[in-house]
């Protein structure tokens, strides 16, 4: 087990126990703007449909329900622009960050592969290459790396911690450099239908991949767009020579999403009106904060799209950390994100409206 753990970094969010304690001592009580958990209600309408699929006494199936299949083709061509989407360009999985931790594991990556992403990300992309064993490179410019050992090439638009959307002309050449030095693209998409400023595109969109899925595979979360985090509800679509494999390396592992998850997965993807409220939610929270940091003498980057500000006073991302303690607002460190994210601090939308007005009003005092 120790020769497991070894292989993995010490866990960033234990650094922050200590200014967590300072935020919540303030009189009026914590702001926990630190980690993007949702806060409002799971929408009636999937609760519904997983109570009606509480009697599930058997084993679900890795590759879920037809209905489900059915749900995730349609979403993925409707909401995406994608075409010639099958049930065999779809996956579901538990969560997407079990599934981005284990995925090079679950390709054969080891020892001599390379695994890249974000020179500012999403810090489980690094653990699952170290899980695997294999080299992990960050980049600024993913058509800059050298294509050597590379097999696979993690995107992140939105970008989680920075807001930073790829357009689609950034795609395209990325989706052309990768198949040309035969290195399999993953697009981390989970916050798509959350564009501020910028409108996401999808790789799997036909003006991106040229109508062909071959390479490149995206990834979704129901956790943001749907409140369903604690559904561990989550899926793939794309290449189906990627993903058919994949189904049969997770039957054998056992990566069943639960049945009433399924039923609440269909349920979800079937409705764009819960999550047209939600983005409404989001996008008054998110004037309010934006408002008040920059008031507060921040100054906010990328942020055009996601569930998070990316600010900075131009200083050590720890003293923004304290300063904003001290006022009981907890954040998130930019360094947890990588040595370029050293200087700002990611701020998140999910807290209730009471608490975005309690932020505000210690950020304008």
């Amino acid at each position: 087990m120790s020769a497991v753990s070894d292989r993995l970094p010490a866990f960033p969010w234990d650094k922050l126990a200590p200014y967590k304690k300072t935020a919540a001592a303030h009189p009026g009580g914590i702001v926990d703007l630190s980690v993007g958990t949702p806060v409002d209600p799971v929408p009636e309408p999937i609760q519904k449909a997983l109570i009606a699929a509480a009697d599930s006494p058997g084993y679900p199936t890795v590759w879920g329900t037809p209905e489900l299949r059915d749900a995730l083709t349609r979403w993925v061509e409707r909401r995406l622009g994608a075409r010639g989407i099958t049930h065999h360009h779809v996956l579901p999985v538990v969560g997407s960050k079990e599934l981005v931790a284990w995925l090079p594991t679950q390709l054969g990556l080891g020892p001599g592969d390379r695994v890249a992403f974000p020179r500012l990300a999403y810090p489980t992309y690094e653990v699952g290459a170290r899980l695997a064993r294999a080299d992990h490179v960050a980049y600024d410019d993913p058509t800059e790396l050298d294509p050597a050992g590379l097999k696979l090439l993690w995107l992140n638009s939105p970008s989680n911690p920075t807001g930073r959307v790829l357009f689609q002309e950034e795609l395209t050449r990325t989706v052309a450099w990768a198949r040309e030095h035969g290195v399999l693209v993953l697009s981390d998409e989970c916050y798509v239908e959350l564009g501020w400023e910028a409108d996401p595109v999808s790789v799997l969109h036909p003006d991106v991949n040229g109508g062909s899925h071959d390479g490149i595979v995206s990834v979704h979360s129901l956790s943001k767009r749907s409140n369903l985090a604690g559904y561990r509800a989550a899926f793939l679509a794309g290449d189906p020579a990627v993903l058919g494999p994949l189904l049969e390396i997770r039957k054998h592992g056992g990566m069943m999403t639960s049945a009433p998850t399924q039923a609440a997965v269909v349920a979800a993807l079937g409705d764009d009106e819960h999550v047209r409220v939600q983005r409404e939610r989001y996008a008054a929270r998110r004037t309010a904060l934006r408002g008040a940091l920059l008031g507060h003498g921040f100054r906010i980057e990328h942020s055009e799209a996601g569930l998070y500000l990316w600010a900075t006073r131009d200083e050590s991302c720890w003293d923004t950390v304290a300063h904003l303690a001290e006022r009981g607002v907890l954040v998130a460190p930019g360094d947890f994100y990588g040595p370029a994210g050293e200087r700002f601090v990611r701020v998140a939308l999910t807290a209730t409206d009471e608490r975005v007005r309690a932020a505000v009003e210690r950020l304008s005092a």
